[in-house]
């Protein structure tokens, strides 16, 4: 991979230098201040970056912002950024994490930690890679023979990237931040779910584009629905949303989902073909996260995504029964 990183302490530029000579099969690149980082970003061309290392403390450009800046580029929209700082306290992780961190690795860091932390980021770009090709296979055969190649193209478990949307992460992301929580005291936070409805007929009817415009507008309603309280989500494939809210604010899901239900029954989405699409989701348990360790954390995000995905089953099943009702009778 080729690395940026950016501190303004050249002795742990000269560590990690140090460092990624020793675990090899990598390129750095170092920048001491933000807007040096952004000057050799601009000038890389279309080779780029694949990972970027940035501390949070430095004078005039601070590492949230020079991710968010990052995160501006279309090019490096999704490329991992892992905040290597002395910086613990939670609203900093918070930050770091909402700005479009990937991980968060507090200084002073071992070398097998930060060498388990690359390797995952190294995964990471090599599924994106694979991923991005099977795009640009799909659209490629879409514009020369198949105007409506289907989502199938793609795994419904696929993850998509949502853009500009607020308090919105990747999932991997918020793997780690979980784990953060979980490394410190939880805060009073809690986690919890959405699944969109038929979400299977949904991938099978539309394009690989509009599938992915499908999550990314269903992503936008619930954010404005949960706006006002502190919180970061994910798209965890399937059609589910995983949220993590703070501030000892656990949600009533049940007028959460009608909230959200009539944002979307009042948002008119359609396909290209112009037909219209019934969206609705259905919610599942709120689960509190105070004083749980990694495991039963994970364990907890797990169980709150699979709740999520029962209720939306389950209502599938009420709507079938009540369809079938009238024949048995």
């Amino acid at each position: 991979m080729r690395i940026l990183a950016v501190d303004d302490d050249p002795i742990i530029l000269e560590l990690l230098a140090q460092f990624v000579e020793f675990v090899g099969g990598h390129e750095l690149v170092t920048a001491t201040s933000g807007q040096e980082a952004i000057q050799l970003v601009k000038s890389s061309g279309k080779s780029g970056f694949d990972c970027f290392l940035f501390d949070i403390q430095m004078p005039q450009m601070d590492g949230i912002e020079l991710t968010q800046n990052i995160r501006d580029m279309a090019q490096h929209a999704d490329t991992p950024v892992l905040m290597l700082t002395a910086m613990s306290d939670k609203r900093y992780i918070d930050a770091a994490f909402a700005a479009g961190a990937t991980d968060y690795v507090t200084k002073p860091f071992e070398v097998t930690e930060l060498t388990a932390r690359l390797r995952l980021v190294e995964d990471l770009v090599k599924t994106r890679r694979i991923r991005t090709k099977k795009i640009f296979a799909t659209q490629s055969r879409s514009a020369q023979a198949q105007p409506n190649v289907l989502a199938s193209k793609l795994e419904l478990h696929d993850p998509v990237s949502i853009y500009d949307v607020d308090n919105v992460i990747e999932y991997p992301a918020m793997e780690n931040y979980v784990r953060q929580l979980a490394r410190g005291s939880m805060f009073g936070s809690s986690t919890f779910a959405f699944t969109v409805r038929k979400i299977a007929e949904h991938h099978a009817h539309l394009s690989a584009a509009e599938f992915a415009f499908l999550i990314s507008d269903v992503a936008e309603v619930i954010s404005d629905t949960l706006a006002g309280h502190q919180f970061l989500m994910a798209y965890a494939g399937s059609g589910t949303f995983v949220c993590v809210t703070e501030s000892g604010w656990r949600p009533d899901m049940a007028p959460m989902m009608d909230a959200i239900n009539l944002s979307l029954s009042r948002t008119e989405l359609f396909d290209n073909s112009g037909q219209q699409l019934y969206v609705r989701v259905s919610a599942g348990d709120a689960i509190r996260l105070i004083w749980k360790s990694e495991n039963s954390v994970m364990e907890a995000v797990s169980a709150a995504y699979l709740s999520a995905e029962a209720a939306s089953a389950a209502h599938e099943r009420s709507m079938n029964d009540l369809w079938l009702s009238p024949q048995r009778a």
